[in-house]
């Protein structure tokens, strides 16, 4: 299982990535931008899916059940 403090390192490294990402992209992409914000970060979600890959469970469902129900 991954260790909390190896969490916390992926949530700065995701987000820092994301926000040089997010400069670049508003800079480069056409279109509106969104009308409403998110509920949920896309750093955030990103780290999910990272955490999700390294803690060696086979479906999503069973590591969200097990690893964000029990805390």
């Amino acid at each position: 299982m991954v260790i909390l403090f190896k969490i916390t390192e992926i949530i700065c490294i995701v987000d820092e990535f994301h926000k040089e990402y997010y400069a670049i992209e508003k800079e480069v992409f056409l279109g509106n931008p969104k009308k409403r914000a998110s509920l949920m970060l896309i750093s955030e979600a990103i780290t999910f899916i990272i955490v999700f890959q390294l803690s060696g469970f086979r479906t999503f469902k069973y590591f969200y059940i097990l690893a964000f129900k029990s805390v």
